[in-house]
């Protein structure tokens, strides 16, 4: 048990203790106390499915949690299934590469399941006592879908329906299945870092004035806004110029304000960012306690505001978002340094984070 401490009072609360990200323990516990039971990002439904039928075996989240999943689409409707990707006879993968198969069927001895995952055939086992067992059939992980978007979980420990309730609060509005996925703006960055000082940074405007001089340019800082809400939250950045900023409905929660970008963060990793050209996903990856993968993947709505407003510099802002939390990391490896203290206007966000993290740390899995 990790008995972290975070003041639910953040003008009273001191910040994650540096031994939270020097401590192998701790990366392991959040491995398996958070991690394991996260909803992740899986992919837009168009580039996952082509056609119906279509199979795509993955690790949950690769090169950290190697548990072999595939997502399958039915042919007779849009629902997507996520199944155990293990064969419960003798442990052989069942898919090994992304392909079109009205079957679920094991290469290895024959073994075969019905489309929900309930064992269908097996040869060579009329002699079997007690067979089929509940262990014979596919282990179904829970799935869910924003748009077009599709999220799995191994074991949830919250309902992600709840956060895309409040997402569409805001973002309802928006046209998601329309949006198209834009390769030239996706890409990966590699950061020597942990992969919570990545969120930490995201989940705070405080430092926008003093490292994003173009974004800055663009956003008004005095209007920036932070809303949380149950394992998520809302960053809002408003427009100095009220150019560059979304055509909101009748009705909308903030009509008539001049709103450049929402940035919406979902516990522990995830990011998206809607801007008025469309949206900027990003999954923090985490690889080692020093190493974190950022995964970048742009969906395009009007590629006439690409270039223009908050959204028009997501590299640049990166790549100064990179070398700051080098930074930070290399610091947290004094032993001079132990615990900080927190904004109270300008970081809730990052304390609502730390929050989660220690409470999900004293859980016992």
């Amino acid at each position: 048990m990790f008995d972290f401490h975070v003041h639910e009072n953040i003008s009273k609360a001191e910040t994650l203790p540096a031994s939270f990200y020097r401590e192998d323990s701790v990366f392991e516990a959040l491995k398996k106390r958070v991690f394991r039971h996260s909803w992740q990002w899986k992919g837009c439904a168009k580039e996952l499915f082509p056609v119906d039928d279509y199979v795509q075996p993955m690790s949950f989240l690769e090169d950290f949690i190697e548990e072999p999943v595939f997502l399958k689409k039915s042919g007779e409707s849009e629902e997507i299934n996520c199944f155990s990707n293990v064969c419960t006879h003798r442990g052989n993968l069942i898919f090994h590469h992304e392909c079109r198969s009205k079957r679920i069927s094991c290469g290895y001895h024959g073994r075969q399941w019905k489309k929900d995952g309930e064992l269908k055939f097996m040869p060579e086992f009329n002699d079997v006592e007690d067979f089929p067992r509940a262990c014979d059939h596919l282990k179904k992980y829970p799935t869910a879908k924003l748009g077009p978007h599709v999220f799995a979980s191994l074991n949830p420990s919250f309902s992600i329906d709840a956060v895309f309730n409040k997402m569409r609060e805001r973002i309802g509005f928006l046209p998601l299945e329309l949006f198209k996925y834009d390769s030239k703006h996706s890409k990966d960055y590699l950061i020597n870092c942990h992969w919570a000082l990545y969120c930490d940074n995201y989940l705070e405007g405080f430092h926008i004035p003093f490292v994003h001089d173009d974004l800055n340019s663009v956003l008004d800082y005095g209007s920036y806004k932070t809303e949380l809400f149950d394992n998520g939250s809302l960053q809002i950045g408003y427009s100095k110029g009220g150019e560059d900023v979304f055509e909101l409905p009748s009705g909308h929660p903030d009509e008539g304000k001049h709103v450049a970008a929402y940035y919406y963060w979902i516990f522990p990793n995830m990011m998206f960012n809607f801007y008025p050209w469309g949206l900027s996903i990003n999954i923090v990856k985490p690889l080692s306690k020093n190493k974190t993968r950022v995964i970048f993947r742009s969906f395009v709505w009007d590629s006439s505001k690409l270039s223009d407003g908050a959204g028009a510099v997501l590299d640049k802002v990166e790549r100064e978002d990179e070398f700051v939390v080098e930074g930070v990391h290399k610091g947290l490896q004094s032993k001079t340094y132990q615990t900080g203290r927190f904004s109270p206007s300008r970081e809730q966000g990052v304390h609502h984070f730390h929050r989660l993290l220690a409470k999900y740390l004293r859980v016992e899995v």
